[in-house]
């Protein structure tokens, strides 16, 4: 099998600019993940977020999982565990508004180093869709506007830790699927594997790389490019040794976007009348859908959309 598609940025802005979008090209087409260094983030800030994140662990969120995992009797399994995760996790929202403020527990110099952070990362999101408009023939913007509704995007981080697991063959660190958004950046441990994804059947492991960031494509690029990207289903498998930091920023459309494949591909499509369209929605009902389906098949969900989309078309904007 071929190997992991990582991307150097630094390669955009000399004569090997042609080549390094090819790769980009064929990582969206053929992986739905690639991997960037050289993307603009320094290294000793990275590092930074990484002590701060996992010093918050030690502190407030370690004993906290231990006495969750004692509650459940999770400590020594002997079935197969399909309802729930061997993770811990806190959620922060940057975008249409900040609640780092409000979240409980986090130290001023963390609060301070997440708020510049994802400052960093929604760049980064905005100039990594631009490149994917370029390989896709649309006009620059087009996807960052795709995305913005009345309050512009939706942009959140989801920080979780995967503590040592005594029975990783019966419990998963987050069980597979696809992410329903937009475009992921995740920034994981440099030490510590875990995070597969499915390709060709198999799954194969999202090689831990320091000061790299991982990136994904959600379910709303590829109903945008009508399936000429595609959303991959991955996972994470809990590990005997070693904790797993994982910070994943999700770079989604505004909870009231329209999302409906371009009309400029499906012309270059026109000729193929066999291809099939994908639904037009508003993404917040899309969420509302994928919050009770998130660990199942994405067809049925954009079937859904479908029928829903015949029942009660949605003018776009």
């Amino acid at each position: 099998m071929a190997n992991f598609p990582v991307i150097n940025m630094g390669k955009l802005n000399g004569e090997e600019r042609a080549a390094t979008m090819e790769k980009i090209k064929d990582a969206c087409e053929n992986w739905g993940f690639f991997e960037v260094l050289n993307h603009g983030i320094p290294h000793e800030f990275l590092d930074t977020v990484e002590r701060l994140t996992k010093e918050h662990y030690k502190k407030c969120m370690e004993q906290r999982f231990k006495e969750l995992v004692a509650s459940k009797a999770l400590d020594g399994l002997q079935a197969e565990v399909t309802d729930m995760d061997w993770e811990s996790t806190f959620h922060l929202r940057h975008l249409p508004q900040s609640n780092i403020a409000e979240v409980p527990d986090l130290s001023d110099e963390y609060r301070k180093v997440m708020k510049e952070f994802a400052l960093k990362l929604e760049k980064l999101a905005e100039v990594l869709l631009d490149l994917l408009c370029e390989n896709l023939g649309l006009q620059k913007g087009y996807l960052k506007k795709a995305f913005y509704g009345a309050k512009g995007p939706t942009f959140g981080t989801k920080v979780a830790n995967y503590p040592p697991c005594p029975t990783p063959d019966k419990i998963k660190g987050l069980r597979a699927h696809t992410d329903a958004g937009g475009i992921i950046l995740l920034l994981q441990d440099a030490q510590v594997s875990g995070l597969q994804l499915l390709k060709d059947g198999e799954w194969v492991d999202v090689p831990p790389m320091r000061h790299s960031i991982v990136i994904n494509l959600g379910d709303q690029l590829e109903v945008i490019t009508n399936g000429k990207y595609r959303s991959v289903e991955h996972r994470v498998i809990a590990q005997t040794d070693g904790a797993r930091m994982s910070i994943a920023s999700f770079y989604n459309p505004g909870s009231d976007a329209v999302i409906y494949p371009a009309p400029a591909l499906l012309e270059k499509e026109a000729a193929d009348d066999k291809k099939k369209l994908y639904p037009k929605f508003v993404f917040e009902d899309y969420m509302k859908l994928y919050a009770a389906l998130k660990f199942q098949a994405k067809e049925p969900r954009f079937e859904a959309m479908k029928a829903r989309e015949t029942t009660a078309p949605i003018a776009t904007a």
